[in-house]
């Protein structure tokens, strides 16, 4: 499938509309456009316990009432329909916070119990701010966790505790240790630059991530704050962050990125390879072409794009008695109406109904 400079696939509408049936013979998560779904993003609570000023107010947000969201058996018995009969081989764990589930373990082994029908393992991740991280890392490595993704966008404590509104950077750092000590490799580190708040120090962090063999990934800011004042004009671009970085390493691509969200630089200074760095540009270059994911919010909707307006709720069903295939077939369906594109910059763009910490990354 070919793209164009957007990210978005370049695939004929089946007719003018683009509502044609889904392929009968095709089992997968696949949608009109010709991708196919292999990553399920597994949101297991809307909660956090930071309050980071790009994502939420300081007092946080109304939670969703416990008795919406999916217990750990019905979180499972949708992991296995995604495994078992929807092509997916790789699930990884956010929020809000996951650490927050006490049974996160049980959540994670379970998991990684699963089988492909043709007998792989199916691969776990976790995405975390890495708060309390260094208590559990060595029961989730025994429970099959493969690899972990921290969120920092900060070394100085300072600065850390004003946009997170929390002084838990010592906290984050130990965790990150910990990941690396138990074998949740790789560990990557998310940071997302925001104008005049952190963008300066990004060669930092990066030669810190080199330093402790971690690889940095900085991300753009997106709309999908709480507040609804994100302004792309302010927002700090992938084309900025590389050229800081140029001004004091020297960059050569890795290759190609495939339907991995970042694209990866070799890190180099003095003639000597430091590591790597990632970038997520999902505003300035967009991937939707190579897209490969779908999401599971902890209410039990599916959302098959970051940005969809809306999803199918899965939860009703569960509850409502529906067996494996009726579930897994209204999850094809809400594949196969994913969008080309999440049309970010175009006038019609409508943000989502929920933030970032209710979706889940």
């Amino acid at each position: 499938m070919s793209t164009v400079a957007l990210g978005i696939p370049v695939v004929p509408r089946p007719d003018a509309t683009g509502a044609a049936p889904r392929p009968a013979d095709d089992p997968g998560l696949v949608d009109r456009w010709g991708r196919r779904a292999r990553d399920l993003r597994v949101s297991l609570t809307d909660r956090c316990n930071l309050r980071c000023s790009y994502c939420m107010p300081p007092e946080g947000l109304p939670w969703l009432p416990d008795p919406q969201l999916l217990q750990a058996e019905e979180t499972l018995r949708l992991v296995r329909v995604a495994v078992e009969r929807l092509g997916v081989d790789e699930v990884r764990f956010t929020g809000g916070e996951p650490l927050l589930r006490q049974d996160l373990p049980e959540l994670v082994a379970g998991t990684a119990a699963l089988r492909t029908p043709d007998g792989r393992r199916v691969r776990t991740a976790l995405t975390t701010n890495g708060v309390g991280l260094d208590r559990r890392a060595a029961r989730l490595a025994a429970a099959g966790l493969d690899r972990v993704t921290v969120s920092l966008d900060t070394l100085d404590r300072g600065r850390y505790e004003r946009i997170t509104h929390r002084d838990r950077l010592a906290a984050v750092l130990r965790g990150i240790d910990a990941a690396l000590t138990h074998g949740l490799d790789p560990v990557k580190v998310n940071a997302l630059v925001v104008r005049g708040v952190n963008d300066d120090e990004t060669p930092e962090l990066v030669r810190w991530a080199c330093a402790l063999g971690v690889e940095l990934r900085v991300i753009e800011h997106m709309p999908l704050d709480a507040h609804g004042d994100w302004d792309r004009s302010a927002m700090v671009t992938a084309e900025e962050v590389l050229g800081r970085l140029r001004a004091v390493f020297r960059l050569a691509p890795v290759g190609a990125r495939g339907s991995a969200p970042a694209e990866r630089w070799y890190v180099e200074e003095g003639g000597r390879r430091l590591g790597t760095v990632g970038v997520i540009a999902s505003v300035t270059r967009p991937f939707c072409g190579d897209c490969d994911r779908v999401r599971l919010t902890a209410d039990g909707q599916v959302r098959n794009c970051l940005f969809a307006a809306h999803g199918t709720d899965l939860r009703g069903l569960l509850r409502g008695g529906a067996d494996d295939e009726t579930l897994a077939e209204a999850w094809r369906g809400d594949m196969w109406a994913k969008r080309a594109g999440h049309g970010i910059d175009d006038p019609s763009f409508v943000r989502p109904d929920r933030p970032m910490s209710a979706i889940g990354g």
